[in-house]
């Protein structure tokens, strides 16, 4: 990659302790929309000023042109009792009428909605008529074992199409689904099971991973082996065909429930307040903690920001984004915002390395994918191995890219740009939570003019804000905690049967404002740079440092793929910078010399404040199968500490790699 164009640089933070992030990232590259691509965007630079004049009528607009509606509402938004917001009030909607029947209705029957590509090669395409037929059976099928509207349902499945067709048969009844990442163990799928109280679950026999079957259904078994539970029955998709446990009475094959139902199912509108999903997030401590999400606002917005930061053009692209249907990406972008807008998608089962490191670019290549969208994660781990493996490909489908799930790195999305978008693909990099239930903060790609490493802007419609420890803006230069002033129609209603929680956990810190936990700064343009959660903010001699743009300095250095830094507790200076780094495929770890240059290369990036304290080359990082890096596990080694709970980790061997590395 070239490094000729003018990169990031810096300012040392601010010596006053009570200054918040005030370390100043400068980004100086910027990238306008093409005229072409700009001339047909599907959204353009007045819908900002049409917000902005009146929220809630501009989300009563998007409802009512959206989605169909059983019976129209009679107030956008009832704000009477924060932080409980009532969206699209008495309106009846029903989310799987929205995303199938309709178009079948309208003549899109044979347009496709699913090209599924599992991981052994296998591959299926569904058309939107068939698709819906399968949710019919589906709900009848649950409607059979006594699921009824209201009820629970626990999803454990892979990234398999029976995974959308069981949340949207438990949207078309008004049953409940709670997924579950089918990465979590059998005992985090028993508490979150017990929590929701779910009387059906939904599973698999297995799935495939890196080219070897892998159990589900064991985790299930074990999930449900003492009783007291509330599951009546278990329903189990063969996948890979391994041999299962059986209890008769409680479980059913797929193929004799689902596949036997009729495919004469009706309808029927819910109110825009019913309950679609509960999805628990992951790494909190004690009882987990179930989002809940409703029905109309959480349609309504993740339909529109679908439409409007990917450009959606549904009668000619093909869509893709990697995300597992465990994580609210996998809700708003996979299973609902892309069906409800009639696109045409790719699922992929397996994972970007199996059975060679090319098999993304292989599908992109295959299916003509035009609008990608995936973790900053992933992008950094095709850095590591070269460009030599996306350059073997035909990408030139590819008209937008998307970023999600954590801030990214500055050089990690030029490199994006560059050999995964030909140098002319916008990318859209999005911030949002599994609470916001749809994208907050995004470029528009035919508008706004981009910046790597920003997710630059409030979408139209949404009151983001950076403010100071007393709630204030801040002025541009400066960062703070990142607030969302105003309610928006996917916020999250609540934490499941615990009212108080919700409102202690979110609307305690600012009293008027959500506070979604983040720390962000606006830059001198007064575009928002997220810092990852306020517990990444290190105190180094009373200056309060990022944590994300220490890692964008070590990964703008030619030789460093991927980097991950803690604050470690140091007797001197309170906290010191520990960095932990992948090297690019071709870089040489010379030892320390490749180490005393990384520590020079983050002083002049930032100042010489933020240089590590220790530089430590490994061959991992501890992610788990989400993608995200287990910072508190590397906390642990810089602490010298036993490592703590790494079950959520996708390879448990990576710390005993790292321990090696420190041994050396």
């Amino acid at each position: 990659m070239s490094h000729d164009t003018p990169g990031p640089t810096a300012t040392a933070a601010t010596s006053q302790q009570g200054d918040a992030l005030e370390n100043l990232l400068h980004e100086n590259r910027k990238f306008a929309p093409s005229a072409d691509f700009a001339a047909n965007a599907v959204v353009g630079a007045e819908v900002y000023a049409e917000a902005d004049a009146d929220r809630p009528a501009f989300w009563a607009k998007q409802a009512r042109e959206l989605l169909t509606w059983n019976k129209d509402f009679t107030q956008a938004l009832d704000w009477s009792n924060p932080p409980f917001a009532k969206w699209f009030v008495g309106g009846q909607v029903n989310a799987a009428y929205n995303a199938l029947d309709r178009h079948v209705e309208n003549g899109l029957g044979d347009r496709v909605a699913i090209y599924f590509e599992g991981e052994p090669g296998d591959s299926r395409a569904y058309t939107y008529a068939e698709l819906t037929e399968e949710v019919k059976k589906a709900a009848n099928a649950f409607e059979s074992l006594g699921v009824a509207k209201g009820d629970r349902v626990a999803v454990y499945l892979p990234m398999i199409p029976e995974a959308v067709i069981t949340l949207l048969a438990c949207a078309r009844i008004g049953a409940v689904h709670s997924v579950v990442f089918g990465g979590f163990s059998s005992d985090a799928l028993r508490s979150r099971i017990e929590d929701a109280q779910a009387k059906l679950v939904v599973t698999a026999d297995g799935t495939y991973r890196r080219g070897k079957p892998s159990a589900l259904k064991s985790a299930v078994d074990q999930a449900l082996a003492t009783d007291g539970h509330s599951v009546q029955n278990v329903v189990v998709v063969k996948r890979n065909g391994q041999d299962v446990d059986w209890h008769e009475g409680r479980d059913h094959w797929w193929a004799d429930t689902v596949e036997a139902a009729s495919a004469e199912h009706t309808a029927v509108g819910h109110d825009s307040e019913h309950p679609l999903f509960i999805l628990y997030t992951s790494g909190t401590t004690g009882k987990p903690k179930g989002i809940l999400h409703t029905t109309g606002g959480f349609l309504t917005q993740t339909a529109y920001t679908h439409k409007a930061v990917f450009d959606l053009h549904p009668e000619t692209d093909v869509y893709w984004c990697t995300a597992d249907v465990g994580w609210v990406t996998g809700h708003s972008y996979v299973a609902y915002a892309p069906l409800i807008n009639g696109a045409t998608q790719v699922m992929y089962e397996g994972t970007p390395d199996s059975p060679h490191q090319g098999r993304w670019w292989e599908i992109v290549q295959k299916y003509k994918v035009s609008i990608l969208y995936t973790a900053p994660t992933a992008i950094r781990t095709f850095m590591k191995w070269g460009r030599d493996i996306p350059d073997k490909y035909d990408l030139s489908s590819i008209r937008v890219l998307g970023s999600v799930g954590e801030p990214i790195n500055p050089e990690a999305w030029m490199w994006y740009r560059d050999v995964i978008g030909g140098n002319k693909a916008p990318i859209v990099d999005t911030w949002w939570q599994t609470e916001t239930g749809a994208q907050m903060i995004a470029p528009l790609p035919g508008v706004t003019e981009t910046k790597p490493g920003s997710a630059q802007v409030p979408l139209p419609g949404i009151a983001v804000d950076v403010v100071d420890e007393n709630g204030a803006s801040v002025p541009n230069g400066h960062g703070g905690f990142l607030v969302i002033r105003e309610p928006w129609p996917a916020m999250l209603r609540g934490i499941w049967g615990d009212p108080e929680r919700f409102k202690e956990t979110y609307w305690s810190r600012f009293e008027t404002m959500y506070f979604a936990g983040d720390g962000a700064k606006k830059d001198e343009d007064g575009d928002i740079w997220l810092l990852g959660r306020v517990d990444d903010v290190m105190n180094i001699s009373g200056h309060r440092l990022s944590t994300t743009e220490i890692e964008s300095a070590l990964v703008s250095h030619p030789a460093v793929a991927e980097a991950a830094v803690v604050g470690a507790a140091d007797e001197t200076t309170g906290q010191a910078v520990v960095a932990f780094v992948i090297l690019r495929g071709d870089a040489v770890d010379s030892g320390d010399e490749i180490v005393q240059d990384l520590r020079n290369h983050v002083g002049k990036e930032i100042g010489p404040i933020a240089k590590p304290k220790i530089v430590l080359v490994v061959p991992e990082l501890p992610k788990t199968r989400s993608g995200k890096i287990m910072r508190r596990l590397l906390k642990d080694v810089a602490e010298g500490r036993a490592v703590g709970d790494a079950t959520t980790l996708a390879d448990n061997t990576v710390m005993a790699q790292i321990a090696a590395s420190l041994k050396k």
